[in-house]
């Protein structure tokens, strides 16, 4: 194991600068419940998109219609209640856990360094577990209303049941931290021996542009990194404000088992390969929610518009485009991986999560995926988002899809050359122009294999 000195040079920042003024961010810690402050109505709660008053078209939704009608049925487990049951049938691999310690969620009166919350994820449904926790939190990307918050009872019952939340869980899941959309944002913090976020010493916003220095306060991580560093696995007696306040212990941990008894638990490990992904595809999803929103607002006003001042129905107007192509840049920025920060050093994880995530991927004719991991330097071998092929992406209005392809065309043919996507060689801009064509409905017809 590498150690280290003085913490990352951003971190150091933060302790020299701005302590008093920590980054407002909420984790993806779904349901922080509390008591309701007035606010203002959301635009969202209003037409077109009605998210309290729309019901949901999503995963756990169908799943809870297939229980309803006896199609299928939830087993309990003494050991972690309808956790295990709950994965089988959402097709959640056991290998995504990762695990947070720091007390920023819903159930934080169980967790705590000993009893971290067990995150499990795929590419829509995220489940929250915390060992003898009340209920399993859940939330997932809805094709028409973004996040959508869910908890099932952790108690036996005749017939369980997905209970859908909303007033409670937009507090913190729906405002600036959120992009004023329901949504995630994944959350590094410094927390005390008890997992209380040290607020006092700042936090991070985790998304593909943290570095990795940066990442993982207040969560476990298993996995090799080289001399890289991350701020996981330790806590502080007190709030840092020197270098030697700083604990690099927490480097490079392939065993856990000495920081917290993982009995009750799915795995003993929190894989730094799934903690990398999750980081990428909350803030994707978010992003995904955001532009649909705004699209669909704005159109939605438009033809509003456009009847009381008596202009034809397909009238376009200046602010219109405005939004649609300001949604569009910020998908194109998201997907391509704009702004990501690079891997000082290749990581590996202690599980099965690498190779179960490229597994049924769409593939072209030369075997190509754009699930395909690098994890030398960067994510993903050929930089574009798998959740590109995500229900969410396909539900976007078709005028906000069809820029999104004229965008990505110009960066991926070449003509956008600007530094937002210096990072991309001219063979990933190839290679994924031909994963794409072969394997993308809506992709520019002229993109095809090389």
């Amino acid at each position: 194991m590498t150690s280290h000195p003085r913490p990352p040079a951003a971190a150091w920042s933060t302790f020299r600068h701005g302590l008093s003024k920590p980054v407002l961010v909420v984790a993806v810690a779904w349901l922080g419940l509390a008591a309701r402050p007035l606010r203002a109505i959301d635009g969202f709660e209003q037409p077109p998109i009605s998210y309290s008053a729309t019901k949901p078209a999503d995963a756990v939704a169908e799943l809870q219609e297939r229980i309803s009608r006896g199609d299928a049925r939830l087993a309990f487990d003494e050991s972690t209640g309808y956790l295990r049951s709950v994965l089988g049938l959402l097709r959640i691999p056991v290998s995504s856990q990762t695990l947070v310690f720091s007390k920023t969620s819903l159930q934080q009166r169980h967790i705590t360094p000993q009893n971290p919350r067990a995150i499990y994820f795929n590419d829509d449904v995220y489940v929250g577990f915390v060992r003898n926790g009340d209920v399993l939190e859940l939330s997932v990307a809805d094709p028409q209303l973004g996040t959508v918050f869910y908890t099932l009872d952790q108690r036996v019952v005749e017939q369980p049941a997905f209970v859908r939340q909303t007033d409670d869980c937009l507090i913190c899941h729906a405002g600036p931290q959120t992009r004023g959309v329901p949504g995630h944002v994944v959350r590094s913090v410094y927390a005390d021996r008890s997992g209380q976020p040290i607020f006092s010493a700042g936090s991070y916003r985790v998304d593909d542009s943290t570095p990795l220095a940066d990442r993982w306060g207040g969560w476990y991580v298993s996995g090799s990194h080289g001399d890289s560093t991350h701020l996981g696995n330790i806590t502080y007696r007190k709030r840092p404000e020197t270098p030697e306040d700083y604990d690099s212990t927490g480097l490079n941990q392939i065993d856990l088992g000495s920081r917290f008894d993982a009995s009750g638990y799915l795995s003993p490990h929190s894989d730094i390969v799934a903690l990398t992904v999750l980081a990428h595809q909350a803030s994707a999803h978010t992003i995904l929610a955001k532009a649909s929103f705004e699209s669909r607002i704005g159109l939605h006003r438009e033809a509003a518009l456009n009847r009381e001042l008596g202009e034809p129905a397909d009238h376009r107007w200046p602010s219109t485009n405005t939004i649609l192509d300001s949604a569009a840049a910020s998908l194109v920025e998201c997907f391509l991986f704009s702004g990501a920060a690079t891997l000082p050093a290749p990581i590996t994880g202690p599980t099965s999560f690498a190779e179960e995530f490229a597994i049924n991927a769409p593939t072209d004719a030369h075997g190509r995926s754009l699930r395909s991991l690098d994890l030398q330097q960067r994510l993903l071998r050929y930089p574009c988002s798998f959740l590109i092929y995500s229900k969410a992406f396909d539900a976007l209005p078709e005028e906000l899809r069809q820029r999104f392809w004229t965008k990505m065309d110009a960066v991926l043919c070449g003509k956008d050359a600007s530094g937002k996507y210096a990072h991309l060689s001219p063979d990933d801009r190839s290679v994924i122009r031909g994963i794409l064509g072969a394997t993308k409905p809506g992709a520019p017809t002229h993109w095809v294999a090389p």
